[in-house]
């Protein structure tokens, strides 16, 4: 529970922030009253009360692959349902790989949004501060991500604590102004939000896509499953996390009816102000570590994309020995810090901010409700009545929040749309890319079996060693060796043909890693199976082979591989412009030996171009 509240937790205990600040904005039109904070405060407490605990907690944190979250999990796990190559596995797909995007969207504005509020509590203390928030807030975010690349191992033990205190500190100062007006906890009663939402129509509906804001962070509930199990997410949020945030919400609420003016800033404006500077720096650290746990977010969705084959490869660095999934990778960060100090010099503003926050969120929230329901279907075979109930509520909900957000598109709810508009186009360019390529090297490929049998009866030059040819076709011959023995003319004593394959689950049982063939000559096909968490280790699969009475010197050992360059054409596929940037996302991805987990001073890369 302890490191759950620190990692998990982050990104929603700070929306106390920005969102309640946001939802009287006077932009939407809403005349102040009493009756709209009871409004207000109850569609916070009911969006708690439906989305996160019922929808997230008790419901998809269910659908679990193997244990592992998020909406790439949940893609993988509904895809198991769809036959290959079908209409519905292409959608599933989509729906998943945009999601993911979306989630990129949400890595780039949670920095910018939570850091950015916390520093503009400087300005409830005097606002001779105000020209100071945006370089304060710049210097923050550079640190942080330049930091990233010492891990997170470090200080992560304080992640938990820190989170604590916020969610304890956000707790009291709730009751602290809860005890002036006890009347805000009749807000439970629904009919307050009903009534609200018929009184004020157009502007209430506006007002809920600002009520939204409050659950922004609830996707990471699910996508960091993996990493603590559901029980401790599920224990930290009924007796941590959601009392202490409602309390907080309802603070704000009661101290509006006494205050109106305080709207210009409720959350720092709850406390006397000889306590607001401490506030400040308390909720700027609280800021980091939800900034922390977006972006380690990234790289986890980045690494399994990659096994999943939607990315490109790229170098991922293990920062911790003992925590799982600890990773940093360099061309990410740099790309996200890019991002986010763009965000903040545009935007200027948590304001203005908020209306960029939604729409990401609330279209992978969507798509969240739409493979769940697959699964329920066609996994867990739920009665089709339970399952039109259950998703009908959920859909009904997300759609509301979703339209009420689409209104913000030309406040600033265009660039999250347009960030996964792009990542969607790339992802899906590199795997139909793959696909292609596929489809090339079956085509123009040699039988390997044929090939072997033509081998032993006209046997090249065998020189000592073991040569480990990585394939991505067990049928056909490597392009490399092709390559090897036209210009070397030379064949190594022993041959080894690997081909590494990513399942749809996160982790594969030792036993079921390796599958062992002998060809004959001394010629081996050996698959070795990783999960999409997992990082292959070739020399481990090596050292496996004992097993099976293959004695290889690792020292004696050569890796070759193919260095393709990709030629676009004319040929039916992908649209020419779209081969284009596939072909310089493969002419600039990493190689497999950066990758793979595979000593770089042995690797022998042998040229090949391929057409598409």
């Amino acid at each position: 529970m302890l490191a759950a509240i620190g990692i998990v937790f982050g990104d929603i205990g700070t929306s106390p922030l920005y969102a309640l600040k946001e939802c009287f904005s006077p932009e939407h039109g809403i005349p102040f009253s009493p009756e709209a904070v009871f409004g207000v405060i109850s569609m916070v407490f009911w969006a708690f009360l439906v989305v996160v605990s019922l929808k997230y907690v008790m419901f998809v944190m269910r659908a679990n692959n193997n244990g592992e979250g998020g909406i790439l999990a949940l893609m993988a796990l509904a895809l198991r349902t769809a036959p290959v190559g079908s209409k519905r596995a292409s959608a599933i797909i989509m729906l998943g790989v945009f999601g993911a995007c979306m989630f990129y969207g949400d890595a780039v504005i949670t920095p910018a949004i939570s850091v950015l509020s916390a520093v503009e509590g400087i300005e409830v203390v005097s606002e001779e501060f105000k020209p100071y928030v945006i370089p304060i807030t710049l210097v923050i975010l550079i640190l942080l991500f330049f930091i990233q690349k010492k891990g997170t191992s470090t200080v992560g033990i304080l992640f938990g604590p820190i989170m604590v205190v916020w969610f304890v500190v956000l707790g009291l100062m709730g009751i602290y102004n809860i005890i002036d007006n006890p009347q805000i906890i009749s807000a439970i009663n629904p009919l307050h939000a009903v009534s609200f939402l018929l009184e004020h129509s157009l502007q209430a509906f506006i007002v809920l896509g600002a009520v939204f804001l409050v659950l922004t962070g609830a996707e990471a509930l699910y996508a960091d499953m993996g990493h603590f199990g559901v029980k401790p997410i599920r224990y930290a949020w009924f007796f941590i996390a959601m009392p202490c945030l409602l309390l907080n919400y309802f603070g704000q609420g009661a101290m509006l009816l006494d205050r109106p003016e305080a709207i210009s800033n409720p959350f720092f404006l709850m406390v006397p102000e000889a306590f607001t500077l401490t506030l400040v720096i308390l909720a700027t650290f609280a800021t980091v570590i939800a900034s922390q746990a977006v972006i380690s977010g990234a790289y986890s969705m980045t690494s399994q994309a990659i096994l999943l084959g939607f990315v490109p490869r790229m170098r991922i660095f293990y920062t911790s020995a003992k925590e799982v999934g600890q990773i940093y990778m360099p061309a990410i960060n740099w790309m996200l810090l890019v991002i986010v100090i763009c965000v903040v010099v545009s935007f200027k503003s948590s304001a203005n901010l908020a209306a960029a926050y939604g729409i990401a969120v609330t279209t992978t929230m969507i798509i969240t409700t739409i493979l769940s329901a697959i699964v329920m279907s066609f996994v867990w075979r739920w009665n089709p009545v339970l399952i039109f109930v259950i998703i009908g509520l959920f859909i009904t909900v997300d759609f509301a929040f979703f339209a009420a957000n689409l209104l913000k598109i030309a406040e600033g709810g265009w660039f999250p749309l347009t960030l996964g508009a792009v990542c969607f186009v790339l992802l899906m360019t590199w795997y139909l890319g793959r696909k292609l390529l596929r489809e090339k090297a079956i085509e123009n490929g040699i039988p390997l079996l044929g090939f072997i049998d033509s081998l032993k009866n006209h046997p090249p030059l065998r020189v000592e060693g073991t040569a480990v040819f990585l394939t991505a076709h067990v049928d056909y011959v490597p392009v490399a060796m092709l390559h090897n023995l036209k210009h070397n003319k030379i064949l190594h004593e022993r041959v080894i043909f690997l081909k590494v394959s990513i399942w749809d689950v996160p982790f594969v049982e030792e036993e079921k890693r390796i599958t062992f063939k002998d060809l004959g000559s001394e010629m081996y096909l050996v698959r070795a199976i990783y999960g999409f968490k997992e990082t292959p280790d070739v020399l481990h699969v090596i050292d496996d082979l004992k097993a099976y009475g293959i004695e290889c010197d690792s020292m004696d050992t050569s890796f070759f591989l193919a260095r393709d360059s990709v030629i676009p054409s004319a040929i039916p596929g992908m649209a020419i412009w779209r081969e284009k940037v596939f072909a310089w996302m493969y002419q600039n991805a990493a190689k497999p030996s950066d990758f793979y987990q595979i000593p770089t001073n042995r690797v022998v890369e042998l040229g090949a171009k391929i057409e598409i």
